[in-house]
């Protein structure tokens, strides 16, 4: 098998992989457009939501806090997670530099 060869590419390729790997995933993306949706922190179980266990919840919600796409604080007994702001602005910029070279092509 093998390895892979991240260290070969830039700090932000590497950056910008690893949430495309997170969002590689449709509980995932559920997940975000869940926070989305309700537009403020949740700390109520989303398993109401999503017709996953919770213990598969928690393992997508971990990849989602690893890629830094989503941030939780402890309150309590629980855990309260909300979009992170700063990784959708990274995305944003980089999908809008993507969209803007291809339409400028000519082949």
């Amino acid at each position: 098998m093998g390895t892979t060869k991240t260290s070969h590419f830039t700090e932000h390729q590497n950056r910008i992989a690893n949430i495309a790997k997170a969002l590689g995933h449709p509980a995932r993306v559920a997940i975000i457009e869940y926070l989305l949706k309700v537009n403020t922190c949740i700390c109520s179980d989303i398993v109401d939501e999503l017709p996953l266990a919770q213990s598969t919840i928690s393992q997508h919600l971990k990849e989602l806090k690893n890629a830094g796409l989503i941030k939780g604080e402890i309150e309590g007994t629980s855990i309260c997670y909300c979009i992170d702001e700063k990784t959708f602005q990274v995305l944003k910029s980089y999908f809008s530099n993507v969209v803007l070279t291809a339409n400028n092509q000519c082949c």
